[in-house]
């Protein structure tokens, strides 16, 4: 049995505040809403990957610079027992402190090390100086091999996989 107070279900009427224009609005409205919800979250997923890939290329680097730590120590052993005793022992303690810095680090998140990272260079300048001057020596020679490796592998193709690619843009093109 129909109710008597309804329109039919064709008839039915939007109810007089409600204007296309205003449900267009309201609707626009709820997009952008949860698009900025969207962002929020995927910026926030995406920036603790960051950080997490940081702050394990942060703990491969302690483990690095353990080994340069180490390697200091014992060319400041070997100075020492030559007749540079003051170079030496200047190696030696730039050593322990490079170790030091190292041992701070590990198990540290991004935020931590950054602070880490601030106080190691107030305290030590000249230490951090010379780190700082290492990993960008280490950055630019990583950076080089790259792309001569690259390079080498574009000269390198062989004379069927050219014959092959020119092929392949000649269908395309």
């Amino acid at each position: 049995m129909a109710d008597e107070f309804s329109a039919p279900e064709g008839e039915r009427s939007r109810p007089a505040s409600a204007s296309p224009t205003t449900e267009l609005k309201d609707k626009i409205s709820d997009d952008i809403r949860s698009t900025k919800e969207l962002v929020k979250e995927t910026s926030a997923t995406g920036l603790e990957k960051a950080k997490e890939a940081v702050s394990e290329q942060a703990h491969f680097a302690a483990r690095q610079m353990s080994g340069v730590a180490m390697a200091l120590e014992k060319v400041g052993a070997e100075l020492e027992r030559s007749d540079q005793r003051h170079v030496g022992r200047y190696a030696r303690q730039l050593g322990r402190s490079v170790a030091s810095a190292a041992r701070r680090v590990e198990g540290k998140n991004l935020d931590e090390m950054a602070v880490l990272a601030e106080d190691f260079g107030r305290r030590q300048p000249i230490a951090f100086l010379g780190i700082a001057a290492l990993a960008g020596l280490t950055a630019s020679r990583f950076l080089t091999a790259s792309a001569k490796r690259a390079d080498k592998a574009r000269t390198h193709a062989t004379p069927a996989q050219a014959f092959a690619s020119e092929s392949k843009d000649d269908q395309n093109g």
